[in-house]
């Protein structure tokens, strides 16, 4: 029997190799001779640097680069000098996460810091570069990732701008002559999981802006800058941006990452799983065994185990969900492609048991599939 383990995390109790570790140790106890294939996944937020690197194998790298208000910090990414491969995630270097609250104001921060990431990634000779675009404290169009990688901006009177948020309106042209000519040797992939236009009442500024201290008058401003914006990217790359999905993602920095850097933006799980060579894995499988925290309707509209589903549907296997709490009916579950669910809330005696014990719950729940299964 041959059983691929494909988890997300369990947010604050399992690790997706946890999950892989505690349902290999169920099922071998009733069947020694499975064959197993670990593959932890996850969706491009909170934890998947962690699973990057089990593919990757990479040495984590600190650099010292500009914070979103133009300070100095240590930042890291991971690099994997076989595969000449870089994972570089946008909030450790211009993420809302390095800010106190009362300093966040996305009209006055900057990217400059990622492209600072990605400016030594390319110095050590990376050739692939997965850059995940999540928790940003930015909305300068990924200007400042441009800037640091060579591009410049300049106004109407051929004065360079500051890139940051409340100066789009004011960029006249872009400068090209100074990018890096090891850029256009890199491949850039970016993990990008809303579809929000640029502009507009759906766009960056009206959707995103508020919780990266921006006031009512500054989403006006910031809003009408990425609109000023994309006239300019329109011209100078021939594009018609507004019209990209994912283009207003982190503060604009989906269409920043798909102009400076030629990037192709796809969905977080979409790029785990590529980066797993997950459907070939998957190849004569019995089944697939997933899970994560909690499964409810925002599961099936995007995250790990969605990917997992619509790979297994392709190649016609089963699908088995261990979670921690199931919200959805087992009909809904069905009817979504899961064929056999099981939760360790239902097993555990309270919230904290199962926090402290899901590693032993999901490896019981593992072995009674099995059995369940193994005729």
């Amino acid at each position: 029997m041959k059983l691929v383990i494909a988890p997300d995390k369990f947010k604050d109790s399992l690790t997706g190799l946890e999950f892989c570790n505690a349902v290999e140790e169920g099922v071998l106890k009733v069947i020694p001779d499975a064959e197993i294939i670990k593959s932890p996944l996850a969706d491009g937020g909170d934890g998947t640097i962690e699973v990057v690197n089990f593919y990757l194998e990479g040495e984590t790298v600190s650099v010292t680069v500009n914070n979103p208000l133009f300070q100095h910090i240590s930042a890291t990414y991971l690099y994997a000098s076989k595969s000449k491969t870089a994972y570089i995630e946008m909030a450790e270097a211009s993420g809302l996460k390095l800010l106190d609250i009362k300093d966040r104001d996305c009209k006055n921060t900057t990217t400059l810091g990622t492209g600072e990431l990605i400016l030594d990634a390319i110095n050590k000779g990376a050739k692939h570069i997965i850059l995940g675009i999540g928790g940003s404290a930015t909305n300068d169009c990924g200007i400042g990732m441009a800037r640091a990688l060579g591009y410049r901006f300049y106004d109407k009177n051929d004065k360079e701008i500051s890139p940051i948020g409340k100066n789009l309106s004011q960029i006249n042209h872009i400068d090209n002559t100074h990018v890096n000519n090891a850029l256009s040797q890199v491949t850039f992939k970016i993990a990008c999981d809303v579809i929000n236009p640029l502009y507009g009442k759906n766009g960056a500024a009206y959707i995103y802006a508020k919780q990266k201290g921006a006031s009512q008058k500054d989403i006006e401003l910031l809003d009408k800058g990425l609109k000023d914006f994309s006239i300019i990217i329109d011209s100078h790359f021939k594009i018609e941006s507004q019209s990209v999905l994912g283009a207003g993602a982190a503060g604009g920095m989906g269409i920043g990452a798909k102009v400076f850097l030629k990037g192709e933006l796809i969905s977080g799980i979409e790029l785990i799983k590529e980066l797993a060579q997950f459907d070939l894995k998957i190849k004569d499988a019995d089944w697939i065994i997933t899970g994560e925290g909690k499964l409810d309707s925002q599961t099936l509209s995007g995250k790990t185990i969605k990917g997992v589903i619509e790979s297994a549907i392709q190649q016609n296997i089963k699908v088995a969900a261990f979670c921690g709490k199931v919200e959805l009916n087992k009909d809904t579950l069905k009817e979504n492609g899961i064929s056999y669910i099981d939760e360790v809330l239902s097993k555990a005696s309270s919230f904290d048991d199962a926090m402290k014990n899901s590693y032993d719950y999901i490896s019981k729940m593992a072995s009674d599939f099995v059995e369940k299964i193994k005729d």
